[in-house]
C-alpha cells in the first residue's frame, strides 16, 4: 500500500514545509489538496510543487479558506464532497513562533496567535473525521515539537499549545480505533504526531515520514508519537 493515487490535503500548505510536503506526495503520486487564505501564495506553491517529470507524478488543487474558521472549513468538507473529492489524508500545518524573554515574556497575546494552530488541528480534523475514518487507508499527522517533552520558560506558550494537539490527536486516533472496533473491522485510519526539534532542519525527512506514513499498517501506526531528525 503506498499514497499513489491517495488524496492528502495539507492545511496551511503555503509555508515551506508545506511546498516540502507537496512535492513529495506529488512525486509519490497522490492528489494534493493545498489549502490556504491567500491564493496568490497558493497559486505560487502550486506552481513549485508540481514536478517537472511525469512519471509518478500526482496532481494538486488549490483552495481558499481560513483554517480557524468552523463555517468555512465545513463549506470546504461540502465543496469537496461535491466535487467528489474523498480525503484520505490530513496534514494540519498551520503554525508559527513566538516566544522569548522568560515566562514574564509569555504574553497573551503571543499565546493567542500560536493557539491558531491547535485551533487549525481541532477544526479540521473534525471536518474531515468522517472521510479519514471511511478511506482505505487514512492518516491522520501533525508536526509538533520536542519542546512538549522539555518546555522551557521563554517557550511556555509554544510548548503549551505544541502539548494541547498533540493530546487532541491521540484522542483523533482512539477514535479511529473505537469506531473499528465497534464496526468489527480492522483498522484502516491513523493518526500520529511527527516531532522534530527544530522545522526548518528537517523538513526533507518529515516530509519523506509523510508521504510513508501509507505504507505502514494503521494499526502499528495509530496513536504512535515518532520523532523525525
Amino acid at each position: 500500500m503506498t499514497v499513489m493515487g491517495r488524496t492528502v490535503l495539507l492545511a496551511g500548505a503555503t509555508s515551506p514545509s508545506g511546498l516540502a510536503i507537496a512535492r513529495a506526495l506529488l512525486a509519490a503520486g497522490a492528489r494534493v489538496i493545498a489549502v490556504g487564505r491567500d491564493q496568490g501564495k497558493l497559486d505560487a506553491l502550486a506552481a513549485a510543487a508540481h514536478p517537472n517529470a511525469a512519471t509518478g507524478a500526482g496532481s494538486i488543487r488549490t483552495e481558499r479558506c481560513s483554517l480557524t474558521n468552523e463555517a468555512e472549513v465545513a463549506m470546504l468538507a461540502t465543496r469537496l464532497a461535491d466535487d467528489g473529492e474523498h480525503v484520505d489524508g490530513l496534514v494540519p500545518l498551520v503554525g508559527g513562533w513566538r516566544g522569548g524573554g522568560g515566562l514574564a515574556g509569555q504574553t497573551e497575546e503571543d499565546y493567542r496567535f500560536l493557539e491558531q494552530a491547535f485551533t487549525a488541528v481541532r477544526v479540521t480534523s473534525r471536518a474531515f473525521d468522517a472521510d479519514l475514518r471511511a478511506s482505505e487507508a487514512g492518516r491522520f499527522a501533525i508536526v509538533s515539537s520536542t519542546a512538549v517533552g522539555r518546555p522551557l520558560a521563554g517557550g511556555a506558550n509554544y510548548a503549551a499549545v505544541k502539548a494541547a494537539s498533540e493530546a487532541w490527536t491521540r484522542a483523533v486516533a482512539q477514535g479511529f480505533a473505537k469506531s473499528a472496533r465497534d464496526a468489527e473491522q480492522p483498522l484502516r485510519a491513523a493518526a500520529v504526531v511527527l516531532r522534530v526539534r527544530g522545522l526548518d532542519d528537517v523538513i526533507d525527512a518529515v516530509a519523506a515520514r509523510i508521504v510513508a506514513l501509507w505504507a505502514e499498517d494503521a494499526a502499528e501506526l495509530n496513536d504512535r508519537v515518532i520523532d523525525v531528525t
